[in-house]
């Protein structure tokens, strides 16, 4: 069950333990740090397992004031390919669509230079995203940075 997060503290609550279990994709403690504190100002959506457990969330930044973006997303490794995901982005378009947002993006690392941000990759096109533009040293050498945008 997809639940939007109101409350700050288990925002932030929520985001970490997602995160932590993804150092494959947040393994750099200072960003992942960042991630963590301002997705507890931002809107947020998490899915509620059956359990009662939450295991992954949404965050959305308006970028601009047409503009949302997906500022960070995850859901815990062992519910990959489960169809959580999708669940989470159809929850974050249909409010940034609700908001009058006319355009989402978001960035990730460009495709062909890691395995899981290929992954990654695959989830936002398959989410009908299209690249727009990659920016090489916006992050770092190692990390170019691929920015998607969708029409919503």
């Amino acid at each position: 069950m997809i639940q939007e997060i109101k409350d700050k503290e288990k925002k932030k609550e929520i985001a970490k333990k997602i995160l932590l279990d993804l150092p494959e994709w947040f393994g750099i403690e200072e960003y992942t740090n960042d991630y963590i504190e301002t997705s507890g100002d931002l809107p947020f959506f998490a899915v509620l397992h059956e359990q009662n457990d939450y295991i992954g969330f949404v965050s959305l930044k308006e970028t601009s004031p047409y503009t949302a973006e997906i500022y960070c997303m995850g859901i815990l490794k062992v519910y990959h390919k489960k169809g959580y995901g999708r669940q989470l982005y159809s929850a974050i378009e249909k409010y940034a669509a609700d908001a009058g947002y006319k355009f989402m993006q978001v960035k990730t690392v460009k495709q062909g230079t890691y395995d899981n941000y290929d992954k990654t990759n695959a989830f936002y096109k398959n989410m009908g995203f299209y690249e727009l533009e990659v920016f090489p040293e916006l992050w770092d050498d190692w990390n170019p940075c691929q920015v998607y945008v969708k029409s919503l």
